[in-house]
């Protein structure tokens, strides 16, 4: 059964902003919570200090990998938070997000949030999801 995703925005505004309010999703068979993912190599160390917009590349190249070991794709994302130490700097790059998503014809509800620091000092953004397959 293929998945079915309805967006539901009563307000539009954060369409432009990449993503809907909420998002009804049936006829999914599985489901990957994907925890925090960073600006990290593949042995663990952080990468690109004090570059938000390297940071959030990737960050969501990160999350594309896990996506894939499971077969799916930034597509299948029906829940996206970010956590930032510096939202207005986030801003600034934001495109770099959106343009992935935009591209992956997805806009998946989520929150942003600003964070005093993440678990490791050095980076600046983190992402989590939730897609389904």
């Amino acid at each position: 059964m293929a998945v079915e995703r309805t967006a539901v925005n009563p307000v539009t505004w954060s369409v432009e902003m990449g993503f809907n309010q909420g998002e009804v999703v049936s006829g999914h068979t599985r489901t990957l919570h994907i925890s925090g993912q960073t600006a990290m190599s593949d042995d663990g160390k952080p990468q690109h200090d004090g570059d938000m917009a390297a940071q959030l590349a990737l960050s969501i190249d990160n999350l594309e990998a896990v996506l894939a070991e499971a077969g799916m794709s930034l597509a299948n994302l029906v829940r996206l938070n970010v956590y930032t130490t510096d939202v207005d700097l986030l801003f600034q790059h934001y495109g770099v997000l959106t343009a992935r998503l935009g591209a992956a014809a997805v806009a998946p509800p989520g929150t942003l949030l600003g964070v005093t620091r993440l678990a490791i000092p050095s980076l600046m953004v983190e992402l989590e999801g939730t897609a389904v397959a």
